[in-house]
């Protein structure tokens, strides 16, 4: 079949009235959604509630690996080993490495030449692979997690001198401090931990 001059022109006018047709649909569409935008506001959903200054200072309790928000107070390692027995030694053992709770104290990995019943108990709590001594690399966090969410059964029940005494005993078990040491806001942060070294910033200072 040939193609007329009048079979152009019709299927030319079709196209373009479709065109027209869906150019119109969108504009209308788009106008009645900015009136009905512009007429009905977004509903408050109220879930929320703000916030005094008193409240957010009283949650604000996160502690900088530097120091930075350390509270005052002090607690010694000697005052820590009696807590230690009556919070902690249930979970993670005596010398914080029985488990069964996470390992506190000594190296990591699977075999300790000074630790030789390890495999055992690492194979029966799988936690005690890794040891917060070891791996941890602030002994500031070491405060901010004892303070946050320890004893287990009664978080956040320490006072700040307490969470001082404990942590002191904790670096004690570790070998970090000596036994007559006393942990404060400002000896707490000089405490050099073991994975300090093999711990990489994401968001270094230094430019």
């Amino acid at each position: 079949m040939r193609d007329v001059p009048f079979c152009r022109t019709t299927s030319a006018a079709v196209a373009g009235l479709r065109r027209g047709v869906a150019a119109g649909m969108c504009a209308l569409a788009l106008g009645v959604a900015d009136v009905s935008e512009a007429q009905a506001p977004l509903p408050l959903i109220g879930l929320g509630q703000p916030l005094e200054a008193a409240d957010i200072e009283r949650h604000a309790i996160t502690i900088f690996p530097d120091g930075r928000n350390l509270p005052p107070g002090q607690g010694s390692v000697e005052q820590g080993a009696r807590l230690y027995g009556q919070h902690c030694v249930a979970c993670h053992g005596v010398r914080g490495m029985e488990g069964p709770a996470a390992r506190l104290a000594g190296t990591d990995g699977f075999i300790a030449w000074s630790d030789p019943l390890r495999p055992l108990r690492v194979r029966r709590h799988p936690l005690l692979v890794l040891s917060v001594g070891a791996m941890w690399p602030h002994a500031t966090t070491l405060f901010d997690y004892v303070r946050r969410a320890m004893p287990m059964h009664a978080p956040k029940s320490l006072s700040d001198d307490e969470v001082y005494a404990l942590t002191a005993h904790l670096l004690h078990l570790n070998r970090l401090v000596p036994a007559d040491a006393v942990m404060n806001r400002e000896t707490l942060p000089q405490v050099v931990m073991p994975g300090l070294a093999r711990t990489l910033n994401a968001w270094p200072t230094d430019r």
